[in-house]
């Protein structure tokens, strides 16, 4: 079976396959700027993974980890091997990249 390709400009690039896409969004229930990336998300059909932190910022390991800091939100694509935080960059990459 060919697989599906995606016209970006004069080149054609192989599209990625969404059920080996692993992107997962690092959030924090109630969070305006969390809850912004989820709608850019839904909004260009990407699949993604919620993993829910504690609001206690001391308890945000898994995303100190990741960015060294404990804000949130954090989004993590393992297909591209990005990790981002700062929601206008993440948005951004979203609607550039991932859609």
């Amino acid at each position: 079976m060919p697989a599906t390709v995606t016209v970006c400009r004069t080149h054609l690039l192989p599209k990625p396959d969404p059920v080996s896409m692993t992107v997962t969004l690092y959030a924090l229930d109630g969070c305006p700027d969390c809850e912004r990336v989820m709608d850019a998300l839904e909004a260009n059909n990407v699949e993604y993974e919620v993993e829910w932190v504690k609001a206690a910022f001391s308890t945000r390991d898994v995303v100190y980890e990741l960015t060294n800091q404990r804000s949130v939100p954090v989004l993590e694509d393992d297909e591209r091997s990005v990790v981002m935080a700062k929601t206008d960059r993440i948005v951004d990459y979203v609607e550039t990249t991932l859609a």
